[in-house]
Formats: structure tokens, C-alpha cells, sequence
């Protein structure tokens, strides 16, 4: 059986600490390298082993998002001269990458946990897009995860050179990567920001080249690959779940299946760090409570009429925060909901107890 080093896999001191009770109490550690319904492939100190939860870790599970992930450390135990075990507890996360899930219903989806970097992936083709990759980056910096932007298919762009100066005026502090999947070039700059013991994701829409772009840095096809439409640069499913693969030189790398509907999982205060230009012109506008909308000596309305600001880039701001402030009340008032049908399950169950005892 082949043997993982935990550091390699992502152990280090943060999980150490919340797993020193679970070792005394006799259970193993490992990590979460693909999920299918109930049952998930762990990366372990001895190797590969199939898990499942325990009733008691499903029964107390208000959510998916409560359930392990690709990324989580859980704890388990091994049946004996079996290949399976049975997953107790799950450490805390030290970042998660989550959306809200498609529809009407607020309830947040898991994408990945214990994230290091997320490599947000945009084609230089009908792909591109700035209001996607401005989404995307809310999403980052919301999990607690650091992003590097890859734009990918420049041997087919003929205006690469505008296409990274505009990715840079709404994101000037993040890494940029221009590259091609189909032929290699700008590969090799990419696999030095991989380093051992760290976790990755790729995210990016379907078409993208993120499976592509993984067989490249394996050099041979580890996921299966799809032609793109012409017209509108989109893929099929290639990847249909999340998994966890070793890179040859160290490190995680988590391929996703792309995302055709990104709807944010936070609250408004995430947008400050991908619109941090506009938050620092809030921060000079005559009123406290400006909402950069209509009111008189509003700093943001002056750069948008300067110029200084895109119009869509001001546009999508709004949208955002809109957005963003809509799923917050939904949270509450979800999580009311909860709390109101907790106590009247209590006052059933208190109400059974008293009547048994007359």
C-alpha cells in the first residue's frame, strides 16, 4: 500500500492542534480527496481508504455544507484488514471555497476546503469576462483563500496585452498568468507558484481548459478532455465532481466542474477587498451613509463621472452589494426559522414528558 506524508497533504500545526483530543480518543486522521454521496476516497498516512460518516455526524448535519468536502480533515476509524472506514468528526476548515446553490433555496454549497490558493481560470476567447472574474474573486477572499488570475488560450488572442491591462485595473494586486493549455507556453510559470504541502483549486467556467491545463502539468491525461463550441466558447462537463489530485512536484491541486451559474455565499463586507478602489473613494464621501447612488459630493458618483471608475465596473458593484446584502437577510432569517422550530420541538418534547408524568 503506498504511504502519503501528512505534511505533504496539507497537515501542519492549525489541524494538529484540533486533532490532539481525537488521537487520544484513538481515532486516524486523513483527508478528503473526493466525495461520491456518502462515501469519500481519504488520503491517509497508509494510503487510499474509502469512508463513510457515521449516523450520528448525518443525523446532526443541517446542511450538505455540514457533511465532509473535498479538502476537509476528518477523523476515522479503520475497520481491521479492510480498505474502509468510518468518519466521526470533521477538524475545523481553515478556509472554504462555497457558493449559494442554484435556485431559490438559500443554502450554501461547498466547493472546497482548507484552500491555500484558488486559480481562477478565464479563456481568452468568448470566455472572458471582468463581471464573471470580479464574482469569482468576492468568492476567494470571502473563504479566506488567496487568487491568482490564469488567462488561458493566448495562442489564440490577438489583444493579449489589453486583455491582462484590463484584468488589471480591477484586480492590480493579484498574480496574473497568461498561458496556453493547448500548447505549454506559460505552464511552466504557473507550476512555480505550486508548492508542496499547499492546496489549490482550479475554478472556472465549462470550456475553460481546466482539465486541460491539468493533464499538461501531470504530462499525461488524467482527466478526460471536450471540444469547445466555436460560437460561444462553451464546453461540456468534462469534470463532474470534485477531486483532489498529488502534483507530481508536491502539492493539491482540486479540479471542479465548471460553474455556468456563480451566485455569491456572503455578506456585503466581502466585496471591500475586490473593490477596494471604490471602497477607499466611500471612505471620502460627504456622507457616512452615502450609498453611492444618487447622493450630492458622493466621491464614488465623481470618479464614475471622471471616468476614474468603469461604468460597469460601478454597475456590478451594485449589483453585487445588492446581492450579497439579499442572501445575508436570507441567512437570518433562515437561521430565525431554525431557532423557532428547535424551540417548538423542545416545548413537544416537554409537553410529552409532562403528560406521561400526570
Amino acid at each position: 500500500m503506498e504511504l502519503f506524508d501528512l505534511t505533504r497533504l496539507g497537515w501542519n500545526e492549525f489541524f494538529a492542534e484540533h486533532f490532539s483530543s481525537l488521537k487520544s480518543a484513538g481515532y486516524e486522521i486523513g483527508r478528503v480527496a473526493l466525495e461520491n454521496r456518502h462515501q469519500y476516497l481519504l488520503y491517509t498516512k497508509t494510503g487510499e481508504i474509502i469512508g463513510e460518516t457515521t449516523g450520528r455526524l448525518l443525523h446532526f448535519a443541517d446542511t450538505p455544507a455540514d457533511l465532509p468536502k473535498v479538502g476537509d480533515w476528518v477523523a476515522f476509524q479503520p475497520f481491521p484488514e479492510e480498505e474502509k472506514a468510518i468518519i466521526h468528526e470533521i477538524l475545523p476548515r481553515k478556509s472554504i471555497f462555497s457558493r449559494k446553490i442554484v435556485g431559490r433555496k438559500v443554502e450554501e454549497q461547498v466547493v472546497a476546503t482548507n484552500v491555500d490558493t484558488v486559480f481562477i481560470i478565464q479563456g481568452l476567447d468568448n470566455d472572458f469576462n471582468p463581471r464573471r472574474l470580479e464574482r469569482y474573486l468576492v468568492m476567494v477572499f470571502e473563504g479566506n483563500s488567496n487568487p491568482v488570475i490564469i488567462l488561458n488560450k493566448v495562442d489564440i488572442c490577438p489583444d493579449l496585452e489589453d486583455k491582462i491591462q484590463e484584468v488589471k485595473k480591477i484586480a492590480p494586486t493579484v498574480p496574473i498568468i497568461p498561458l496556453s493549455a493547448k500548447t505549454g507556453a506559460g505552464v511552466e510559470e504557473l507550476k512555480a507558484l505550486i508548492h508542496p504541502g499547499s492546496t489549490y483549486v482550479f475554478t472556472g467556467s465549462s470550456g475553460v481548459g481546466k482539465s486541460t491545463l491539468l493533464n499538461k502539468i501531470f504530462s499525461c491525461e488524467i482527466q478526460l478532455t471536450s471540444d469547445v463550441r466555436e460560437n460561444d466558447s462553451r464546453g461540456r462537463h468534462t469534470t463532474t465532481s470534485r477531486k483532489m489530485f498529488i502534483l507530481p512536484d508536491g502539492g493539491l491541486l482540486i479540479d471542479t466542474p465548471g460553474m455556468r451559474e456563480i451566485q455569491l455565499w456572503c455578506s456585503d463586507d466581502s466585496l471591500s477587498d475586490t473593490f477596494s478602489d471604490i471602497e477607499e473613494l466611500a471612505l471620502t464621501c460627504h456622507f457616512s451613509n452615502c450609498t453611492h447612488t444618487k447622493e450630492i459630493k458622493c466621491s464614488v458618483l465623481g470618479a464614475l463621472t471622471n471616468e476614474d471608475i468603469s461604468a460597469e465596473r460601478y454597475e456590478n458593484f451594485l449589483k453585487l452589494r445588492k446581492e450579497a446584502a439579499e442572501i445575508a437577510s436570507k441567512q437570518n432569517v433562515s437561521k430565525f426559522l431554525e431557532r423557532k422550530q428547535e424551540n417548538k420541538n423542545a416545548q413537544r418534547s416537554f409537553n410529552k414528558v409532562k403528560h406521561k408524568r400526570h
